[in-house]
């Protein structure tokens, strides 16, 4: 007698995507798409222990915080190295989506992208802070297959398809079939690394000390991985190592890929194993249907004409490559026991939930 009760609380319960980012984390929403795209950024008092900013107004203070504020970032290389904060962090994105219900408790089930080579510890993890957010049922997929899933490829049929996904803190490189991953590596040298690089180039070469945020403008700026048409300068602004005071100094984009350079081999290396590691059947469907680059990294100028010239493949952008991923997520929501394959092992959620 209560399952027509259960399946009008249904309707109210907005099912949500998640992937959760060691730079970012976008939500998607069944049937309203990506609602929301905020830093994984959480602001801390320190002595108190209380959040203090979550998002977008919480990445304002980085490296602009009293000594009693910190920034975090709980996600390291794709994994929650804070649980109580990354807790903190999808409860309020949770609860953000669900402001606009009718029931704004009534829990959602939730789909969270994790890296393909995490633990089972690390998949736990994730699984037990979701449920703790407020999930009434939590489900893992592994962000390549949710990047390719949310690209349109043929990921469930007998047709070979490959996924480059580099993200803040991890690259995912994944050839698929039928619903699975035939080979899959995942390296911990993505966007986060290549912004070091940049900072220590700099370091290095002029004695400046920049900040993340610098160097992140710079990558996203004039960072390239293949010549450019015409190449670009940009003004790096920090402090002076030798006279302490602060200084600038215009670097260009020739420079900036020199320093890329490194992190950019390293993942090229990357598809170049995983393409020698997959089976011969799906090479020539590969080449015949491309690799598709997905992922904040996707959008460095040149990566796909580098990648194509060296594995002798065409090499394209996704549709939106920032938001593959959780609309990867959300396609899996529409209808879960069809996808059911392409989920990860620790799939069944807890019916407990808090908040």
């Amino acid at each position: 007698m209560f399952k027509p009760l259960s399946a009008l609380l249904g309707l109210f319960s907005l099912d949500i995507g998640i992937d959760l980012g060691t730079a970012n984390t976008l939500v998607y929403v069944k049937g309203k798409g990506i609602v929301i795209n905020e830093p994984s950024v959480v602001a801390i008092d320190k002595k108190t222990k209380k959040v203090l900013a979550i998002g977008v107004e919480a990445k304002e203070m980085v490296g602009r915080t009293p000594a009693n504020i910190i920034a975090i970032r709980p996600l390291r290389d794709g994994v929650i190295s804070e649980f109580e904060v990354t807790e903190a962090m999808l409860k309020y994105f949770i609860r953000k989506v669900h402001e606009q219900t009718l029931f704004p408790l009534h829990a959602p089930r939730v789909v969270v992208g994790i890296p393909s080579g995490v633990t089972e510890v690390e998949k736990r993890a994730v699984h037990d802070a979701a449920v703790s957010a407020g999930a009434r049922e939590a489900f893992l997929i592994e962000e390549p297959i949710a990047a390719a899933a949310g690209s349109g490829l043929p990921v469930t049929e007998a047709i070979g398809s490959m996924v480059v996904d580099i993200g803040g803190g991890t690259t995912e490189v994944a050839v698929f079939s039928l619903g699975g991953i035939v080979v899959s590596q995942s390296i911990r040298v993505a966007g986060d690394e290549m912004d070091e690089a940049i900072i220590a180039y700099a370091r290095q070469k002029y004695n400046l000390l920049i900040g993340q945020r610098m160097a992140e403008r710079a990558k996203i700026t004039i960072g390239s991985a293949y010549p450019l048409p015409e190449e670009q300068t940009i003004t790096l602004r920090g402090r002076n190592l030798i006279t302490g005071l602060p200084d600038a100094i215009e670097v260009s984009s020739v420079e900036v890929r020199e320093a890329l350079a490194d992190n950019v081999n390293i993942i090229i290396d990357s598809v170049k194993t995983s393409l020698d590691d997959t089976p011969p059947e799906l090479i020539a469907d590969l080449m015949e249907g491309g690799i598709g680059l997905a992922g904040g990294g996707a959008l460095l100028q040149g990566l796909a004409e580098r990648l194509s010239e060296e594995t002798k493949i065409r090499v394209y952008v996704t549709d939106d490559p920032l938001t593959c991923v959780a609309r990867g997520a959300g396609l899996v929501l529409e209808d879960l026991h069809k996808h059911a394959k392409i989920l990860t092992g620790l799939q069944r959620g807890s019916t407990n939930h808090r908040g």
